[in-house]
């Protein structure tokens, strides 16, 4: 054998033996990445947590709820649906989450004499008292929900020295042009009373 074609023989040997090896895993360098993203994660979530919770304590200056009473007198309508959040009126990114408005859930509306009762399961039940309520409209989005225009019922109400706009989605959408009307007239008598 000549010395080129042992150098070949060589080369490709080493050629050969190179395609058969594959690269090692660094098991450590990836469970280091993995623990450095998972800390990330729960930094970040953290971090929104007290962020909610700061929010919470800077509406403070707003009055407890009041509660619904066990007896609100006849039905002048109810629904069944979602409740997606309040804000001060007016500005729909600003979302109050004091004394549990900020927390979206099932919600089953009924509507008397005596004002707008909002029952939710898993969530603080309140009553908007018919003098308190300041009209209602259908828009399209509010504090972090934006649907198709008019999917939404905008309530708004007065709570202590704040107007809010709370927003409600039935479970059947036609339902809403009949809300706004209802509410609407009820709060054109009752400022006429006034």
């Amino acid at each position: 054998m000549t010395p080129a074609t042992q150098l070949a023989a060589s080369l490709a040997t080493t050629l050969a033996d190179e395609k058969k090896s594959a690269a090692v895993t660094d098991w450590a360098a990836r469970l280091g990445w993995l623990v450095g993203l998972a800390l990330f994660v729960a930094l970040v979530y953290w971090l929104m947590r007290e962020g909610w919770k700061w929010r919470g304590t800077l509406q403070s200056d707003l009055p407890a709820l009041p509660e619904v009473p066990d007896d609100l007198g006849p039905e002048k309508l109810s629904m069944s649906g979602r409740y997606h959040g309040s804000t001060t009126a007016g500005q729909w990114l600003d979302r109050i989450v004091a004394h549990g408005l900020g927390s979206r859930s099932r919600a089953e509306l009924t509507l008397t004499d005596e004002g707008l009762a909002v029952e939710r399961p898993g969530a603080t039940d309140f009553l908007i008292p018919a003098d308190a309520l300041r009209g209602a409209r259908l828009d399209k989005g509010i504090a972090g929900k934006v649907l198709t225009e008019g999917g939404l019922l905008v309530v708004t109400w007065a709570h202590g020295e704040k107007l809010i706009d709370s927003g409600f989605r039935s479970d059947h959408a036609a339902e809403h042009t009949t809300w706004v009307e209802t509410l609407n007239q009820m709060t054109n008598h009752t400022e006429g009373a006034r």
